[in-house]
C-alpha cells in the first residue's frame, strides 16, 4: 500500500479524536471546564462540575470519536488484507491521541479512556464488553472512577488474547497489531494516571459517593 493510503485514515481519526467536547459542552454551560473539579476535559470532571446528563453526553460524544472513524475505515477496506488488518488498529490509536493531544486545545486534552472505549469495542467488542464489567466491579466496590480505568484498561490485553486467540470469537480472529495496540493503550492509561495513582497511594484521590436518600 502506498504511505497516503495510511496517512488519510490516521488524520481523519486525529482530527475525530481531537475535537473536545467536555471543553465545548462547558463552554455551552458558560464555564471553562479546564478550570473546575479535577480541570480535565473528560467525562468524569463534566459529571462532576456539570452534573450526570451532560457527563453521560460527553462520555457519548468521546465514545463516538473514536467508533466511528474505526467502523468507516473497517467497511471502506474491503480488498487488501494489509490494510484491513493494520489501519483500523491505526485509526484507534490516532484518534485515542488526538483526545490526549488536542490540536485545538495547544496539545493539552483527556486521559483518553472513553475514545479508547469506542475504538475498542469497533475493533473487538466482546473484549471491551469484558473491559467494562471490571470497570463496574471496581468502579462500585471502590467508587474511584481512576482505579476502575487501569484495571480495565490492564485487562484488555489479556481478554483480547482470550476471544481472539484461545477461542477466535472476535472479528478476524487473532491480529498481533490489535494485541500491541491494547498494550499500548493500557501503558498510556496508566501513564495519564499518574497523578491519580499517586493519590490513591496517599489516600486524597476523590471518590463518587453515593448519594443519600433525602429524608
Amino acid at each position: 500500500m502506498e504511505i497516503q493510503n495510511f496517512l488519510i485514515p490516521a488524520a481523519i481519526s486525529y482530527l475525530s479524536g481531537s475535537v473536545p467536547y467536555g471543553y465545548l459542552i462547558g463552554k455551552l454551560k458558560g464555564i471553562d471546564i479546564r478550570q473546575h473539579g479535577s480541570c480535565n476535559i473528560g467525562a468524569t470532571n463534566v459529571t462532576r462540575v456539570l452534573g450526570k446528563g451532560w457527563g453521560r453526553l460527553c462520555f457519548a460524544c468521546d465514545f463516538l470519536k473514536g467508533f466511528l472513524p474505526v467502523l468507516l475505515f473497517s467497511l471502506i477496506i474491503t480488498t487488501d488484507t494489509a490494510a484491513q488488518t493494520y489501519i483500523p488498529v491505526l485509526c484507534a490509536f490516532f484518534a485515542v491521541l488526538g483526545h490526549i493531544f488536542p490540536v485545538w486545545l495547544k496539545f493539552k486534552g483527556g486521559k483518553g479512556i472513553a475514545v479508547a472505549a469506542g475504538a475498542i469495542f469497533a475493533l473487538a467488542p466482546l473484549t471491551l464488553i469484558c473491559g467494562l464489567i471490571v470497570w463496574g466491579i471496581t468502579f462500585f466496590t471502590s467508587r474511584y472512577v481512576s482505579l476502575a480505568s487501569i484495571f480495565a484498561a490492564a485487562s484488555l490485553p489479556f481478554f483480547c488474547f482470550i476471544y481472539s486467540y484461545v477461542f477466535s470469537w472476535e472479528p478476524g480472529g487473532f491480529s498481533l497489531a490489535r494485541e500491541i495496540l491494547l498494550i499500548v493503550l493500557a501503558a498510556l492509561t496508566i501513564l495519564k494516571h499518574t497523578s491519580n495513582i499517586k493519590r490513591l497511594l496517599n489516600g486524597t484521590e476523590n471518590r463518587f459517593e453515593k448519594k443519600k436518600d433525602a429524608e
